[in-house]
């Protein structure tokens, strides 16, 4: 909110400074005397930054994708994501602008895994006596371990 505000203040200084020569449009960023910007000029700028940032290259419209992603990861349900990016249905939401990071993925396999009810494994110190009479000592030369009869 800081950073809109002080592009506001920002243009308000401009269209002192422009004048009658000032153009209202409406919109928030503009060019300097009020204009509005032209797309490409700003994906050039765009490819700019990133380029002097060292980044791969990427869209501006990655940058949906990528917010809408994060907000998912962050928890944000799908309703909140579809009004955050303007869309008007949480479908559109869900199959265009949410993947999976790789940690999201790892905590809901971990999370559904808690939901499967599972059996109570016997303790080892509660076998008996014919449980270690069934390991034979051909088992445990050739690495089979505990519980595998030899040959």
């Amino acid at each position: 909110m800081a950073v809109l505000k002080e592009h506001r203040l920002q243009q308000h200084a401009d269209r002192e400074k422009w004048g009658a020569a000032w153009v209202e449009n409406g919109r928030v960023f503009t060019k300097e005397n009020g204009e509005w910007l032209h797309p490409m000029s700003v994906t050039d700028r765009f490819r700019e930054l990133y380029e002097e940032a060292g980044l791969p290259p990427l869209r501006l419209h990655d940058l949906r994708h990528g917010a809408a992603s994060l907000a998912h990861a962050a928890g944000a349900d799908l309703h909140t994501i579809k009004e955050m990016l303007g869309r008007s249905s949480i479908g559109i939401t869900s199959d265009t602008y949410t993947t999976l990071l790789p940690q999201v993925d790892r905590a809901i396999a971990e999370a559904s895994a808690r939901l499967v009810p599972r059996a109570v494994k016997p303790r080892k110190d509660a076998q008996s006596a014919t449980d270690t009479k069934a390991i034979t000592p051909s088992a445990h030369a050739n690495g089979l371990g505990p519980g595998v009869r030899g040959r």
